[in-house]
Order: structure tokens, then sequence, then C-alpha cells
């Protein structure tokens, strides 16, 4: 008898979700990125994704308040890719906040806990994303 594991397609047709700019926007993108982290089976620390999605909300919430707020995900080669879009045109600036600081350690979060982040210009303001590689088994 053959048995073969199921193939898991290589590449997610990306998910956009509109989001409404206000308190439960962050919870909104946690949920709709955990959700696609289980649904497509990708193989990251699903803690570390919905920590770094709210952070790039939380920010665009702040930089571009009451504009409209866009959420991206994609899946390629078990690689998640999460991209905010907000209606700012300023470039995000990652801080080097002291560690008893109440604010300014997003992006410092994102940069060290992501595989890859950055930003990139739209029709309406910026995006911007990070990217996170499958979590290591135990070796």
């Amino acid at each position: 008898m053959d048995t073969m594991s199921p193939v898991r397609p290589t590449v997610q047709r990306p998910l956009r979700v509109s989001l409404t700019a206000g308190p439960a926007a962050a919870a909104e993108a946690r949920g709709e990125v955990r959700a696609a982290i289980l649904a497509w089976d990708i193989p990251v620390d699903p803690a570390v994704a919905v920590l770094l999605t709210s952070e790039l909300v939380t920010n665009a919430l702040q930089h571009a308040p009451g504009g409209p707020i866009a959420l991206t995900i994609t899946c390629v080669c078990d690689q998640l890719r999460v991209d905010v879009h907000d209606t700012s045109r300023r470039a995000p600036v990652l801080v080097d906040a002291p560690a008893d600081a109440e604010a300014g350690r997003g992006l410092m979060l994102v940069a060290s806990l992501s595989t890859a982040w950055g930003h990139y210009r739209t029709a309406a303001g910026k995006a911007v994303y990070f990217t996170l590689l499958p979590a290591a088994g135990p070796g």
C-alpha cells in the first residue's frame, strides 16, 4: 500500500483584511494572523507572529490616526509575511529605546524577532512588513 503525506501548497493566495482603525484593530489583526497560520499549517511560532503583527498595527494606529489600515498575510514556501498598510508616508524609524521605556520598543522587537522586516511606499501611504521562517525544530 502506498501512503503519501498530503502536499501543502508552496504559495498561499494573500489574505487581505481591512481593519477598523480603533482599539480593536490589533486584536482583530492578531486573530487573522493566528487563523492563517493554523489554516495554512505554517511552521512558524504563532506567538511571535501575533506579537509582531500587534506591534505593526499599533504603530499604524499611532502614526496614521483615523486612516484606514489594511493587513495582508502571505505564505510562500513556509515563510510567513505580514504587511500592515496605513496612510502615513513617514518611514518607520528604529529607535534605541531604554529597557524601562514605556514606548518605542515595537520596531526593536520586530527587528530582533523577525527573519526580515522593512517598509515600502504605496499609493495610499506606506506598508511595513515582517517575515518569519519556519521555527527551528529540536536539534
